[in-house]
């Protein structure tokens, strides 16, 4: 099988230009094509010129001879092996004490079913509901008033908080071990659209990631392992240098040889916990900002021009990473097309914004993180805690400011730009629900963040025209970009360094930061423990 990548088509081609544009690359006739598969599609848009790059595969006659021919050209090869190895080819038997997972977020669910294909039975625990019941606590908090859950919201509950993002299915971490094209085949599987096996920045949306999650879950208990909601674990056992059980809230007490943390970067008094009984952490630096939204519409004729709004292109995402001359920066986080800006707070009495699209991204808004790295040094805070109570502090001035209701902040772009509290909204209107209060966000934002965000709109207008529109809503304030701590574990087994049987895993330990590298961070420790005890046998 041959690959070929960069196979460049205009937007609006038609069907049979694709295998034209092989047989021109390759220099054969179309009738020694035997078979020709989409591998990846992705929009090129670089300086404003639109345009579809295929990599493909393709079955040829005589392919060697075929290869030689185009050996000068770098775009074209062998097609790799992209075979993921499950299970052991030497399956260990089941062990006598059942692994438990603490989550189950994509880290916990993949975790779990790894290790439930393999057999062994698996425990999940999940302090919020299970993901239908969690979206009508969410959505029923966004817009009829009900009151906030703290063990139920867009953190916690089954799926994580992923659940309720634009439900981006792309990562840059390393995968020479091909995890990733099994995990998209698994969602699809799962109930996923079968798209996000070729698009080069596939998504689900919240709307299909809830089915996806229930499947997963379902084959888990349909293999003998188990998930139990309402399930918060309140303290571990942890004796000579050996966790050896979970102590639930309702006084449940689980021994296991083998516990995983898959909790999410929300999961503050689990960590709190865990440092009380001696689990080693490390600080982290990590981003807060706010959600800015525009309308979609600006966002694609900046990117798109004249092709904006064709079908093949869907809304236009952005990216970018402004250098500002404050020696900081600002970049964009978790941006999300046609999508809307959500409250996204885990404790109460605090506001945090996030984003969220359905899959098909037709909300009018565009809205995206608009961030600023923070240090450990910059927290104000001393300990491995530090990080928490930096992002409290935070959200506890939003929810004052929003007017102690839970109404986020909100600022115009160019009230901002000109130091003066907003008194309502301009042409774009804000999504955010359940309100906003219109003020000046720089009451509840550190200065240097409000001093880069500042600074950085300009820069950032040159590369994405129409980024610094006055009625553009800012919406404060975002702080939970990743988890504030590490929690260091031995790259091999995957244990911590000095709690044994103890498996910190995702994005909460400091290993992950989104859906796809969560779920393989999961797998990732599921793979060690069957290794450890296929080895042990």
């Amino acid at each position: 099988m041959i690959q070929i990548s960069q196979l460049y088509l205009p937007v609006d081609h038609a069907e049979g230009d694709l295998e034209a544009a092989v047989c021109e690359r390759l220099r054969v006739r179309s009738d020694k094509i035997r078979s020709l598969e989409i591998r990846q599609r992705a929009i090129d848009a670089r300086r404003r010129r639109v345009r579809l790059s295929y990599t493909v595969w393709v079955e040829v006659e005589k392919e060697t001879k075929v290869l030689t021919r185009a050996a000068k050209d770098t775009q074209i090869c062998l097609a790799p092996d992209v075979v993921y190895d499950e299970l052991p080819k030497s399956m260990p038997s089941a062990p006598k004490m059942r692994p438990v997972i603490v989550g189950t977020g994509p880290c916990g669910l993949f975790c779990g079913l790894l290790l439930a294909r393999a057999g062994w039975n698996p425990i999940l625990l999940e302090r919020g509901k299970a993901a239908g019941d969690r979206a009508r606590d969410v959505t029923g908090f966004w817009r009829r008033g009900w009151q906030f859950d703290p063990e139920s919201n867009v953190q916690f509950g089954e799926g994580g908080a992923g659940t309720f993002s634009d439900g981006k299915l792309y990562t840059q971490i390393r995968d020479r071990e091909h995890r990733i094209p099994w995990l998209l085949q698994e969602m699809v599987k799962a109930g996923a659209p079968e798209d996000i096996l070729v698009k080069n920045r596939p998504h689900i949306g919240t709307d299909r990631l809830i089915k996806v999650v229930k499947h997963v879950r379902e084959e888990i208990i349909a293999l003998g392992g188990e998930v139990r909601f309402g399930a918060r674990v309140e303290d571990v056992v942890v004796e000579d240098g050996v966790m050896s059980a979970v102590k639930l809230a309702d006084g449940t007490v689980l021994e296991s040889d083998r516990i995983i943390f898959a909790v999410g970067h929300s999961s503050r008094d689990t960590f709190e916990m865990l440092d009380r009984r001696g689990v080693p952490m490390e600080t982290k630096p990590f981003s807060v900002g706010v959600r800015i939204e525009h309308p979609q519409s600006v966002v694609d004729q900046a990117l798109f021009g004249e092709w904006a709004g064709h079908d093949r292109l869907g809304s236009a995402p952005y990216k970018f990473v402004a250098h500002c001359s404050n020696d900081m920066t600002a970049y964009s986080f978790c941006m999300c097309p046609g999508g809307l800006v959500v409250a996204a707070t885990s404790e109460p009495d605090s506001v945090v914004t996030n984003g969220m699209s359905s899959y098909a991204r037709e909300e009018s808004n565009a809205n995206s993180g608009f961030m600023v790295e923070i240090d450990p040094a910059d927290f104000g805070f001393d300990g491995p805690m530090g990080g928490i109570e930096f992002q409290r502090n935070l959200e506890r001035k939003a929810f004052e400011l929003g007017g102690s209701n839970y109404f986020a902040p909100a600022q115009r772009m160019g009230d901002f730009l000109a130091g003066k509290a907003s008194t309502g909204p301009g042409s774009v209107l804000p999504s955010y629900q359940p309100g906003v209060t219109w003020t000046d966000l720089r009451k509840c934002l550190p200065d240097k963040v409000s001093e880069t965000l500042e600074l950085a709109v300009g820069i950032i207008d040159k590369s994405l025209p129409g980024f610094a529109m006055d009625d553009a809503v800012m919406t404060a304030v975002e702080t939970r970009s990743s988890a504030p701590i590490r929690i260091p574990r031995d790259a091999e087994s995957m244990e911590c360094i000095s709690v044994g049987h103890f498996y910190p895993a995702g994005e909460g330990a400091g290993y992950a930061g989104g859906i796809i590298s969560a779920a393989a961070d999961g797998m990732k420790v599921a793979e060690a423990l069957l290794r450890a005890a296929g080895e042990g046998e």
